[in-house]
């Protein structure tokens, strides 16, 4: 099973597809000097309300928000030039805060999927094995044959 890890959102002048495939993330590891999950991290950290006092890791860096929107572009198929000029564009200085969200949720999608995605079926697979939940093939051992009375 794999799934797409491919999200559409409504971002700066309209409807883009993102997606952060291995290359992308190997990409965005090596551009960022950090791991994809301590971004993902540390951009929920930018999320959080300053009431509470928790403040993101120092080492939080603006290419955390504009590499993974540009990598995410690119894989989400835009032309690498074509990406970088939306880049630059919509998530500059000043835009950077409001764009952490797109950010979060384009690496979210990518190390954890979407819910809703189902998981694509390879050949030959049937609809009824698809469909079974993991309790479908338990049976279970019980002790005495009775079964326990309901009220």
């Amino acid at each position: 099973m794999s799934r797409s890890a491919k999200t559409t959102l409504d971002w700066a002048d309209g409807t883009y597809a993102f997606r952060l495939g291995l290359g992308e993330l190997a990409e965005l590891q090596e551009k960022c000097g950090a791991g994809p999950w301590f971004i993902q991290s540390a951009l929920s950290m930018l999320l959080l309300p300053p009431e509470l006092g928790i403040t993101p890791p120092k080492e939080v860096s603006p290419a955390y928000v504009t590499e993974t929107i540009r990598l995410g572009l690119i894989g989400g198929g835009m032309d690498a030039v074509q990406a970088l000029k939306k880049v630059r564009a919509y998530v500059d200085v000043g835009q950077l805060t409001e764009n952490v969200p797109v950010a979060f949720g384009i690496i979210g999608v990518a190390l954890q999927g979407i819910p809703e995605e189902e998981p694509e079926k390879s050949e030959g697979e049937s609809e009824t094995s698809a469909n079974r939940s993991p309790e479908a093939g338990f049976v279970s051992r019980r002790s005495s044959g009775s079964e326990p009375q309901s009220d």
